[in-house]
């Protein structure tokens, strides 16, 4: 995969011209699109760019008339060729631990076929998942969707809220042995036309303090060798590109770049149903406005170029490959008089610090209260 990739934006949020823009300039440039929790719509699979299908709390496109996962339907999407990776989302960076609301008179006779609903009812994204509700189960149910899915890869997107949340899905990997093969860290300045301003405002871990936090867990609990980073969260430029790398991160993903390339002028009506240029509306007179051979190329080209500044940057420090660049080649202003490098103010955990009893008191906390069989302390 590339190291910079389409964040989840779902069919539904954005128009169907909009999508398959997104999907054909993945393909042109050799990187990804991630569905968003709307589910695989025929317009993700037009152009055959390679697809991250993510799962919600909803189950769109694998739920039952219950609203209960359906192996059967998960399945049948799964197995598609142009499903390359599979992403439970748990939570997002710009409402962490919300549902969503899809509206009634949203809710057409065609997204209610892709998502597996009623149209014409209101349809709720739950905040928590259905499908396990304890750090081990949910480790079962990742093994479950790789095996339902032909082996293809497995992991999960969250924006971190109490970190002994995580370090407890990190104490089930290693009482089960069941890894994702990726995390998704979003950070909380993660953007959407649709959540409450509260939440997208103060809400959720920012990007760079989740992923250190994240990437040190992980290699404290010697489990980083066997799992990718990737990261989200107002990521548009090559040197954001090269910042997380430094970081942590193995690959980025990027939704307000994207947007921005694909012709989005920040006119702030994306639930109004209104959008002028024809990207988050369902109007078919707004939506023709969007050329999808036009802004397709704008997407790929927008792509290559933040690599290839991200590589300038890189080459820059003397480094040949953006696996080499870590935290001492970032420094940063802590004061009026002093900057420091980044291992200087995160410093670094050896591999499975977290498994012995002399791990940093800065984990104290966490690690006492965490448990494998529940997500919350006390819960």
């Amino acid at each position: 995969a590339s190291i910079f990739n389409v964040s989840a934006m779902s069919f539904g949020s954005l128009s169907g011209n909009a999508i398959q823009a997104l999907n054909k300039g993945a393909k042109q440039g050799g990187f990804y699109h991630n569905t968003g929790e709307g589910s695989v719509s025929p317009y993700h699979l037009k152009h055959g760019g390679d697809l991250v299908w993510q799962i919600g709390t909803g189950y769109f496109g694998c739920r039952d008339e219950s609203g209960k996962f359906s192996d059967d339907l998960f399945a049948k999407t799964a197995t598609k060729d142009n499903v390359k990776m599979i992403e439970i989302k748990l939570s997002q960076g710009a409402k962490p631990g919300h549902g969503g609301i899809l509206p009634a008179d949203k809710n057409t006779i065609e997204i209610a076929e892709i998502r597996a609903v009623k149209p014409g009812t209101r349809v709720d994204s739950p905040p928590a998942h259905k499908a396990f509700k304890t750090p081990l189960a949910m480790m079962l149910f990742i093994q479950k969707l790789r095996d339902l899915s032909g082996g293809k890869p497995v992991g999960f997107k969250l924006s971190v809220g109490r970190k002994s949340e995580f370090v407890a899905i990190c104490k089930a990997m290693v009482e089960t042995n069941i890894k994702p093969d990726f995390i998704t860290v979003d950070g909380g300045e993660g953007g959407t036309g649709a959540a409450p301003l509260e939440y997208s405002n103060s809400v959720g871990m920012p990007l760079v303090e989740a992923l250190v936090f994240i990437r040190d867990v992980l290699v404290g609990f010697d489990l980083k060798k066997d799992i990718k980073i990737i990261a989200s969260g107002k990521v548009f430029t090559g040197f954001h590109l090269v910042r997380n790398l430094a970081l942590g991160a193995d690959v980025c993903n990027s939704a307000r770049g994207m947007m921005v390339a694909l012709g989005c002028v920040q006119s702030l009506v994306c639930n109004s149903n209104e959008c002028p240029t024809g990207i988050a509306t369902q109007d078919p007179t707004l939506e023709a406005g969007l050329v999808v051979g036009d802004k397709a190329s704008r997407i790929a080209r927008y792509q290559k170029e933040t690599v290839r500044a991200c590589m300038d940057l890189i080459a820059s420090a003397g480094l040949r490959d953006p696996r080499q660049i870590n935290r001492t080649h970032i420094h940063r202003r802590v004061s009026q008089t002093e900057i420091k490098r980044y291992d200087e103010i995160y410093p670094e955990l050896t591999d499975g610090e977290l498994l012995t009893e002399n791990y940093p008191t800065r984990f104290e906390h966490e690690m006492k209260e965490s448990s494998a069989e529940c997500f919350m302390p006390n819960q």
